[in-house]
């Protein structure tokens, strides 16, 4: 019996991954314009970092985290979001001395265990960006401007921004006392996971995707009910300068997000002709998320996207996926003499920067062009017994169908002019 990858894995194989890599060369290339410097956290993380920052009622603590004990007796969990993994880092490495805001971006896999179904992986891939020590109304709108720009950069259509509040401390302790009164008759209609939330964080069942939770939180109190005058001004300055930038939006009242650490501006971006299941990124602010897990009082705010996803969005909006990948250059060589000297020119080819490669099965010349049609090779360099006696190259254009010969000492200098040229 054959070894499979684990269930909800995937392979990203040639012929794919040049998908993966465009999209990761436009993130990257977003991010240095906004100003937003990478940073790599590990892979797993002490559990209780998940359990204090994204919060012990959260789905993603009660059922999806990978956690396990390592040999040392620790609990440790593979990260299943990046949010808490930075914040650490941002404690740890004391960057709370630097300029304030600090931003930062982070590209990597996350792991939840959910039920594999069409576009969710056990293993998957985020992009997300946090910003720490900020707390004006503006960098919550630059935030959500760099998304919008980055959807635009790549060709998606039909998205809609979506924003609410969700208050403060202060605020969310009045909204929910009334929540819990108006559920408090419909309490025992509500699904299990929602009336488990009813004690715990009843905000939570406002983002219940159960169709008669939804149903029966029709008419609930929302946060945008009790906003305390901090919290209502700083979401109406969020607007004021989403509309500076030109950015159209639309307020949610109901949109809470499933991580505990949200305060204030909470926000989706949705789009539309994908199904049910239309949110391709979400985030908000988390004023007390570095505080709760022990650094200094620090205000931050991010995002976060599944690759796959967006990857998912782009193929059915027929969105074009074109890295520039640069032709190689073949070298075709026919005998053994000249397979030496090939690989040779090989080595100085690449040297200066060319991308180069040749046969390592010993076919014979038809077989070599067969092998450079598939490399989508511009140029082909043919060099044979007679050749090399000459001191020549055979030098055949893929592209116009035409070759030529040049002496073997003039070829990397032909090449680089000619490379040049097109570029």
């Amino acid at each position: 019996m054959s070894i499979q990858r684990p269930k909800g894995t995937q392979d990203i194989i040639p012929g794919t991954i040049e998908k993966w890599q465009f999209l990761e060369e436009q993130i990257r290339k977003i991010c240095s314009e906004y100003g937003y410097k990478e940073i790599r956290t590990p892979v797993f993380e002490a559990t209780e970092l998940f359990q204090r920052g994204v919060g012990e009622t959260t789905d993603i603590v009660n059922k999806e985290m990978y956690t396990f004990m390592d040999k040392g007796q620790r609990s440790i969990t593979l990260r299943p979001e990046g949010t808490a993994s930075v914040c650490r880092a941002y404690t740890e490495n004391k960057l709370y001395a630097l300029q304030q805001p600090v931003k930062m971006y982070y590209l990597g896999p996350m792991f939840r265990y959910e039920k594999s179904q069409a576009g969710r992986f056990r293993q998957f891939h985020q992009f997300g960006a946090e910003v720490l020590g900020g707390e004006d109304p503006l960098v919550d709108a630059e935030i959500i401007c760099l998304i919008w720009d980055f959807f635009g950069r790549i060709g998606l259509k039909g998205l809609v921004v979506e924003i609410n509040s969700v208050g403060c401390p202060t605020c969310r302790a009045e909204h929910r006392i009334r929540l819990q009164e108006f559920l408090q008759e419909r309490k025992d209609d509500l699904c299990p996971d929602c009336q488990n939330r009813f004690t715990k964080n009843p905000m939570r069942i406002l983002d219940c995707k159960n169709s008669s939770c939804q149903k029966l939180t029709e008419n609930a109190p929302t946060t945008l009910d009790t906003l305390c005058v901090d919290c209502a001004e700083h979401f109406a300055k969020t607007q004021e300068y989403l509309n500076i930038a030109g950015i159209a939006y639309r307020i949610n009242p109901r949109m809470v997000r499933g991580l505990d650490y949200y305060q204030k501006t909470a926000f989706e971006v949705t789009a539309e002709g994908i199904g049910a299941q239309n949110a391709i990124c979400g985030g908000g602010r988390y004023d007390g998320l570095v505080q709760e897990i022990g650094g200094p009082a620090t205000p931050g705010i991010g995002f976060a996207m599944g690759l796959e996803r967006i990857l998912s969005v782009m193929e059915k909006q027929s969105v074009e996926m074109l890295p520039e990948v640069e032709a190689p250059v073949v070298i075709a060589a026919l005998g053994e003499a000249a397979r030496q000297e090939g690989f040779r020119l090989l080595g100085d080819l690449r040297q200066a920067g060319m991308p180069a490669v040749m046969d390592l099965l010993g076919k014979g010349l038809k077989g070599q062009l067969k092998y450079a049609d598939r490399e989508q090779a511009r140029y082909v360099l043919i060099l044979g017994d007679d050749e090399l006696a000459r001191k020549m190259v055979i030098v055949r254009d893929m592209r116009l169908g035409e070759q030529q010969e040049i002496p073997l000492d003039q070829i990397k200098a032909f090449l680089l002019n000619h490379t040049k040229c097109e570029m």
